[in-house]
């Protein structure tokens, strides 16, 4: 859980944005931050075993979502802000491997791993476009400065939000459709 960045584990994450951008890329989408989950699903024999445990991993993770959510809403550092998204992302993922949908897990692991690199690609694109500001309070205008990249981040940003149709849509709803459908206290 410490790897996947779960609530009052998940410091060390934002702290990582201090390298370059595409190397934030590749630690947020592609390796570092999915290896727990991934952990996780691979080792899912184990976790069916005990019931208790689900229940402690799915509760880590709906705290995580809607913890790194709210902290998120509170940052100035634009690659902060994409950090603690990630956060939130995470607990989506161990949350439902709490309520044993591995596939379903995996599944947003993938599309999380496409809209994070394209976010924060375009991070860096707007960050070396406004010679290193970072600070969101500073930004304005990107449409007219940056108009590439403004519409990567605005895609990125739709798919993170879940917009029907986009990647992010089909794997956040069937997470929430599921922890509905479970009838159970965890995932209602």
């Amino acid at each position: 859980m410490g790897k996947s960045a779960q609530c009052g584990l998940h410091i060390w994450l934002p702290d990582a944005m201090e390298g370059p951008t595409p190397v934030s890329a590749l630690i947020h989408a592609a390796t570092l931050v999915v290896a727990g989950v991934f952990l996780i699903i691979r080792c899912s024999i184990l976790f069916e075993y005990s019931d208790t445990t689900l229940t402690i991993v799915s509760i880590m993770g709906a705290l995580t979502a809607f913890f790194a959510a709210s902290v998120g809403l509170f940052q100035n550092d634009l690659k902060r802000v994409i950090a603690y998204s990630t956060c939130s992302q995470l607990g989506y993922m161990i949350f439902i491997t709490g309520l044993s949908h591995y596939s379903v897990s995996l599944f947003h692991v993938a599309n999380h791993a496409v809209f994070k690199a394209l976010l924060f690609l375009s991070a860096g694109c707007v960050i070396h476009g406004l010679s290193d500001e970072q600070d969101l309070r500073r930004m304005g205008g990107l449409l007219h400065i940056l108009p590439v990249s403004y519409i990567m981040i605005l895609i990125g940003s739709l798919a993170l939000i879940g917009t029907p149709f986009l990647t992010g849509f089909y794997s956040k709803d069937c997470i929430l459709e599921l922890a509905v459908a479970k009838h159970t206290t965890v995932g209602n």
